[in-house]
């Protein structure tokens, strides 16, 4: 499963110069502390310098035999998760268990309990921590391949945090204070196998490593994974980098970014040779290594037929004299930089590219996930290769491109974020992947599909003709179908149009289309040929012509330069069919291809209008949008147009200068923003209306958005103040935006004044829920106390008020029905009413 590739992580190495046979060390800070052999009990203190130089500072008597060391800084609060020792309490040993896998919140189910001991002072934060489990792994011997319990014996357990990228910081300790975690790797280890699981939003299995010889120990890095044998130091490739930037930025595999999977399989980059390897940590970009060979190995060391593996010429080959017994020694081994390893990477990819593809990419991908893994260390933007970095990263970008572009892979849609991550143009890539001349090449999916892709999009990169002379020819041959989309795009702006169609002539023989005669009419238009536009435009129907405009909308495109297209090609179409140019347009804003000032313009232009009018195809365009739109800045903006210039034909009495596509019931059925018209409204038009029947289609326009829930009233009230009381349209329109903010009363009042024809019909359907007090609270003794004013001169209140006490008795107990009843009222006209609320309370 472990590919291996034998390149060199391991730079120079260095004798640290002890006095004293080292037991134990660790390192922090830029100080390696190293504790000797049990009988000293002495730790001594060494500065690190560059390229693993160590200069001593001294050294320090202990009480006693040290066990354990570990260097750690201070846990930051809200950022990463306190460290306290975990007390594990377990009281028996089961034989015969067997092997169990459990992540995430399921690992509460191994029933093992963990106790938190703290070791600081308690404080109100410690009052609130908690244990979580994460992960639970037991192997067992019995099911093991090696069959001893030596063998599946855990040697090694490590957590690595990984932070969030380009965290800026003037010291270490602002940086300590300021990083946030992104993901929690934890790595163990058995004597043949280690397992690296991500801890993150999710508890998973990212890498299995098979040793190729029992292991001693082991230490995870965000860029690698080393392990100690017997006889040498192991370097493996980690996905730590893969995983972390996933956690980063969650729209990492789209078609604008893009990075190597985390189930890549590993890589051994190098085995060193050493002699007894017994210990091993890691620090910055060190590797310190503690090797003690036994005493037959000293013996086969000194035979001239045995040979050590050589060392760099900085290598320091003797050291200090020691007060123990021969044989150890402990080294500091630096890696070697980023930069020079990822070289390294790239060029011995090279070997395999015309004969190993998916050894390639695997290489290529290592070398990017190696930037990657150098560019999310907090202290990336301090670093001196920091801008050796970006320019790898981008390179490295650019050479998968390539290889998704070249070969015939699976995954050949990487081309296109890979190439947009290098920050390369489509000119750049051209010169990379096309040879010159004009013979034909073959072409795979990744190289089309980054060019359609890319020229699908409205790119600012304006193509020399001779590039897009070549695109045409790339297509022609390779995606003859995409020609006609191809020649839309704004970056294809200067291609010969004779030889564009040239081309779209040899397709049409074998793959005709509509958008590919419409295009060759824009070309015919472009070159001034009229006789071939015309020829072209009659031949299809005009309703096949709306679905090409449609399925290539860019045809009608206006740009801030001025429109694509010739004017006379949207003024031919705004003739022949409106609704073909009102659908393309909205499609082309939907697809936020156009703005909609933009779209505005467009139409002003198309019809010639004077200024402050609105033609109707852009009246059109609007009501067409509010039935497909979904974005609400657009959608009340869109609602305030049509509001306003419906008040403004209504005021005005100005017809539209042609015939709506839609009519008021098209729009209704097909609109949620238009609404039914309510009863009352066409109880209030029903009576004496004045209006003239050509207005009537903007005026039950205006009264469906009204009657809908989607303006905001508030806002277009200075739009409807045009609109007076004066007659009846004037009427609805105040009772309507009255009834929307909540002012009921007020409504009942307008229509009491000036339509109690329509009274009971508003009520019956306002007054519903918490309103439906104002029935007996409002409605009934306003009508009373008006038809003893006007006596039985007023049949249509007479009318109202019995409707009304009908209601009222059929909600209200006797006993309130009888007090709201007027005391100098005629006992034969409430008599009924008072019987039939007695009869329902005795029925009840």
């Amino acid at each position: 499963m472990v590919q291996l590739y034998n390149l060199h992580p391991f730079g120079s190495q260095r004798v640290v110069p002890c006095k004293q046979e080292p037991a134990l060390f660790c390192c922090g800070q830029d100080v390696l502390f190293v504790a000797s052999k049990a009988a000293s009990c002495r730790v001594e203190v060494f500065a690190v310098r560059e390229q693993g130089r160590c200069e001593a500072l001294g050294s320090f008597a202990t009480l006693g035999s040290v066990l354990r060391m570990a260097h750690s800084s201070a846990g930051v609060k809200d950022e990463s998760p306190p460290t306290h020792p975990l007390q594990l309490e377990l009281d028996e040993f089961i034989i015969c268990q067997k092997p169990v896998e459990l992540l995430g919140e399921e690992s509460k189910l191994c029933e093992i309990p963990v106790t938190l001991e703290s070791t600081e002072l308690p404080t109100e934060d410690t009052k609130h921590f908690q244990v979580q489990y994460l992960l639970f792994r037991r192997f067992a011997p019995d099911q093991s391949p090696f069959g001893f319990c030596e063998e599946t014996k855990l040697h090694s357990i490590q957590l690595l945090p990984v932070y969030q990228t380009g965290i800026s910081a003037t010291t270490c300790e602002e940086t300590e204070n300021k990083r946030k975690l992104l993901n929690l790797f934890c790595f163990f280890s058995l004597p043949h196998v280690g397992y690296l699981y991500s801890i993150g939003k999710l508890v998973e299995l990212i890498s299995i490593y098979q040793y190729s010889e029992k292991s001693e120990q082991a230490v995870l890095t965000p860029q690698f994974l080393h392990v100690i044998t017997s006889q040498n130091l192991q370097c493996f490739t980690v996905r730590c980098s893969a995983a972390a930037a996933r956690g980063e930025d969650p729209y990492i595999d789209t078609t604008m970014k893009a990075c190597p999977p985390v189930t890549l399989d590993v890589c051994t980059l190098r085995m060193q040779l050493f002699i007894g390897p017994r210990a091993i940590c890691h620090f910055k970009n060190h590797i310190i290594l503690l090797t003690k060979a036994d005493t037959e190995d000293i013996t086969e060391r000194r035979k001239p037929t045995r040979r050590m593996l050589s060392r760099k010429a900085d290598s320091i080959k003797s050291r200090t004299n020691s007060e123990s017994e021969p044989g150890w020694n402990l080294y500091i081994i630096n890696t070697v930089s980023t930069i020079q390893l990822y070289r390294e990477m790239v060029d011995y990819s090279r070997t395999y590219e015309n004969v190993k593809t998916e050894s390639c990419i695997h290489l290529l991908s290592e070398a990017h996930l190696l930037i990657r893994a150098a560019i999310m260390d907090p202290h990336f933007l301090k670093s001196d290769e920091k801008e050796d970095l970006l320019r790898a990263f981008r390179e490295s970008c650019a050479f998968l491109g390539d290889c998704y572009s070249r070969f015939d892979t699976k995954d050949y849609h990487l081309a296109l974020p890979y190439y947009r991550m290098s920050g390369l143009s489509m000119t750049e890539v051209l010169k990379r992947l096309v040879s010159e001349g004009d013979e034909i090449q073959t072409y795979e999916r990744g190289f089309i599909f980054y060019l359609t892709h890319s020229l699908n999009e409205d790119s600012s990169e304006e193509l020399s003709k001779e590039s897009g002379n070549k695109i045409l020819q790339i297509f022609y041959h390779a995606d003859p179908v995409q020609l006609p989309h191809i020649l839309c795009s704004p970056s294809m702006r200067n291609i010969c149009p004779l030889t564009a169609v040239k081309y779209l002539q040899k397709v049409e023989k074998t793959m005709p289309s509509v958008v590919l005669t419409l295009t060759k009419a824009f070309l015919a238009l472009k070159m001034g040929d009229l006789t071939m536009y015309e020829h072209e435009m009659e031949s299809y129907r005009e309703t096949t012509l709306a679905c090409g405009f449609i399925g290539q909308p860019r045809l009608l495109q206006q740009r801030k330069e001025g429109i694509v297209l010739p004017t006379e090609f949207a003024v031919h179409l705004k003739e022949m069919q409106p609704g073909l140019l009102v659908a393309a347009t909205v499609a082309l804003h939907e697809n936020s291809k156009i703005e909609l000032e933009e779209a505005d313009t467009f139409f002003k232009m198309l019809c010639n209008s004077i200024e402050n009018t609105i033609p109707q195809l852009l009246m059109d365009f609007w009501e067409a949008l509010l039935v497909v739109s979904s974005k609400e800045d657009i959608l009340q903006e869109l609602l305030l147009r049509v509001t306003s210039q419906y008040v403004w034909r209504i005021s005005r009495k100005q017809l539209p200068e042609t015939k709506p596509l839609k009519t008021t019931e098209d729009l209704i059925n097909s609109c949620s923003h238009f609404g039914l018209i309510v009863p009352w409204v066409s109880s209030i038009m029903s009576v004496g209306c004045s209006c003239d029947k050509d207005y009537c289609e903007d005026i039950s326009r205006l009264q469906s958005l009204l009657c809908s829930q989607s303006i905001n009233i508030a806002s277009a009230l200075p739009v409807l103040e045009p609109l007076t009381e004066a007659d009846n349209v004037g009427l609805t329109i105040r009772v309507l935006c009255n009834t929307h903010l909540g002012k009921y009363e007020e409504a009942i009042d307008q229509l009491l004044r000036r339509c109690p024809d329509a009274l009971v019909f508003y009520a019956q359907h306002e007054l519903k829920g918490d309103h439906q007090a104002l029935w007996w609270n409002k409605l009934l003794p306003e009508l009373c106390k008006r038809t003893r004013l006007t006596g039985n001169d007023c049949p249509v209140l007479i009318s109202s008020l019995r409707e009304t006490l009908s209601i009222v008795a059929m909600e209200l107990e006797l006993r309130d029905f009888l007090s709201l009843l007027p005391e100098d009222g005629t006992a034969a006209f409430f008599l009924p009413h008072l019987l039939h609320c007695s009869q329902r309370k005795l029925l009840a």
